[in-house]
């Protein structure tokens, strides 16, 4: 044996022991190489250290094997360089070589990311059709105009809430099937309210505006239903254009008429317009017919929201200009609470966990609509109180009803549009309580029944 054994780490630095061997008079020497280190085990260091990234995920030894020969390592290499007899050798020592780790996935794009100008210009359609009313006031104000107009507008605003129901059901089958719908619902809509108006108004002046009242809501659903908002504003321009200028201006009795009149011909031909496309496609083969009864509590709950709407406005006509101008952010809100409620799924580890942040997301969404509603109806003048209750009311109902449940917004609605119109018909003494009861009644109980219902995470898979 020749050359002392290091006993000492760092004693020395070679990786081998050499054994010398005499036979005869021939010397040789022969070379043993310690286990753990060498040039070959460097070299393997260094691979793993450089394809760490791509290693560290593989659940596998065959996962590295298939990363290797991405890399294009031939066997030459994988033997001279890394001291290994073949690919799945030296996958095998790279595996147990680099710790296991899994990144996080890319995050995905949100699927319910709302469109921002499509819900700013929803709000302000809601509202514009009211400069009308300023334009036209004049003409049916007295008598029983205001109450057949109300009438129709109730009836309009449950026809038109069931048929959308049924239009987007329709939908699912095919773009023709949700047209035929339309096209057959609408004109049914604009006679039934304008029956219901001049049952209240009498043959007369007033019965004409209730019926462009009518078929203007009947038009209007089909543009709003099929996306084509930019034409239901472009059909208003004329009333809008007016009624800018009647501070300044009195446009006189024959203006007065034709601009509305203008507005609900222009509507109706975009309908007409918007219309065409759907119908013109090729029908859905065995398309199946939904059961009218599955649009009936979106048809109630339209009828109950006018009536809680309208009592409000009884009391606060501002305040129901606040109400409809805040639906486009309450529109854009039913978006983001879903996409929130999503990304809350994904950070979840348990129910009790995901119901948490359910409930943060849905008292979030709330408050960022109820927020600016108070400073709104403190400059209108209106209590807020009672707006921001029915507010949280009607959003509360509507997220239910994105999400499918109909029959309990519709009830809850139902029963405080009959307490607040009991109330209204009684004139109890301090009405703002009673109506403040009620309505916050509704709210209670639809808030309630959101996080019983949306705090599962089945609803939002």
């Amino acid at each position: 044996m020749s050359g002392p054994l290091a006993l000492e780490p760092g004693g020395s630095t070679d990786d081998t022991l050499s054994l010398r061997l005499a036979d005869d008079d021939r010397e040789r020497t022969v070379a043993l190489r310690l286990p753990g280190r060498g040039p070959y085990e460097d070299a393997v260091d260094r691979l793993a250290a450089e394809l760490t990234d791509r290693i560290g995920p593989a659940v596998h030894p065959y996962e590295v094997a298939a990363v290797l020969e991405s890399e294009g390592l031939a066997a030459e290499v994988i033997r001279d360089t890394y001291g290994h007899p073949d690919l799945f050798s030296l996958a095998a020592a790279l595996h147990e070589r680099v710790p296991r780790s899994f990144p996080e996935p890319p995050r995905p794009a949100d699927p319910w990311r709302p469109d921002h100008v499509r819900c700013a210009l929803r709000g302000a359609l809601f509202a514009l059709p009211g400069l009308a009313h300023l334009l036209t006031g004049p003409l049916w104000a007295s008598g029983r105009g205001v109450a057949a107009l109300v009438v129709a507008g109730l009836v309009s605003w449950a026809w038109g809430q069931a048929l959308g129901h049924r239009a987007y059901l329709r939908l699912a089958s095919g773009p023709r099937e949700c047209g035929r719908t339309l096209l057959a619902g609408a004109p049914v809509g604009a006679v039934l309210a304008t029956a219901a108006g001049t049952a209240v108004a009498g043959v007369g002046p007033t019965a004409l505006f209730v019926a462009g009242q009518s078929v203007y809501l009947a038009g209007a659903g089909v543009l709003l239903v099929l996306g084509r908002e930019r034409l239901l504003l472009a059909a208003l321009a004329p009333v809008v254009a007016v009624a800018a200028v009647l501070p300044w201006w009195e446009p006189g009795t024959p203006a007065r008429v034709a601009l509305p009149l203008l507005s609900v011909v222009a509507t109706v031909a975009a309908a007409g317009r918007a219309l065409a496309g759907p119908l013109r496609t090729a029908p859905a083969p065995g398309a199946a017919r939904p059961r009218p009864v599955l649009s009936l509590p979106y048809g109630l709950f339209g009828l109950a929201a006018g009536v809680l709407v309208l009592v409000e406005g009884r009391r606060e006509p501002y305040a129901v200009v606040v109400l409809t101008v805040s639906m486009g952010l309450a529109e854009w809100l039913l978006y983001r609470y879903r996409g929130l409620s999503v990304a809350a799924l994904r950070a979840a580890a348990t129910p009790a966990a995901f119901r948490l942040r359910s409930a943060g997301v849905l008292g979030l969404c709330l408050l960022a609509y109820l927020a600016p509603l108070a400073p709104a109806a403190l400059l209108t003048g209106a209590e807020p109180v009672p707006l921001l209750l029915i507010a949280a009311t009607l959003w509360t109902a509507l997220l239910l009803q994105a999400f499918g449940v109909a029959w309990v917004p519709a009830a809850v609605c139902l029963t405080a549009a009959a307490s607040v119109g009991a109330v209204t018909l009684i004139g109890v003494e301090r009405d703002l309580l009673a109506l403040s009861l009620c309505y916050g009644a509704a709210a209670a109980a639809l808030g309630a029944w959101a996080l019983r219902t949306l705090g599962r995470p089945s609803a939002h898979a």
